[in-house]
């Protein structure tokens, strides 16, 4: 899986590849588009995929085991929607992460898992070849 360079910016739909930083920004590329654009540190904030986790009741669960754990079960339980209700969404949730800490995390989040779940599978992120080989850089 490869999500070492993946980027979501505020104000911003989908995810982005880090191209190059500057001292004031950072230089993204659209992996639907391929095309690169400057986003200003002023006006946006950036989150680095790699350094998001889930609340669990004893730690965190990075996101990219999340995502693993969601493609493992891709076939016996389909993804929901983002527009289905929040008893739905926190329901698949639970079988993904039995323990999650359900004072921390909201069905907004899931939300957001969902989201970015799906833009990392339609740029072709969610590869399993790609794991073992950048596991520890």
């Amino acid at each position: 899986m490869k999500i070492k360079n993946i980027i979501a910016v505020s104000g911003e739909s989908g995810l982005f590849e880090l191209v190059s930083s500057k001292n004031n920004g950072l230089i993204l590329s659209n992996p639907k588009t391929g095309k690169s654009n400057f986003y200003s540190m002023r006006i946006h904030q950036f989150t680095p995929l790699e350094t998001i986790g889930i609340y669990t009741m004893d730690d965190t669960v990075d996101i990219k085991d999340i995502f693993n754990t969601m493609t493992a079960k891709k076939a016996e339980l389909p993804l929901p929607s983002v527009k289905d209700d929040n008893k739905k969404l926190m329901s698949y949730f639970v079988q993904i992460l039995p323990d999650y800490d359900p004072d921390k995390v909201y069905p907004s989040d899931v939300k957001k898992v969902i989201k970015w779940y799906n833009a990392m599978e339609d740029c072709g992120f969610l590869t399993a070849q790609e794991e073992t080989g950048d596991e520890e850089e």
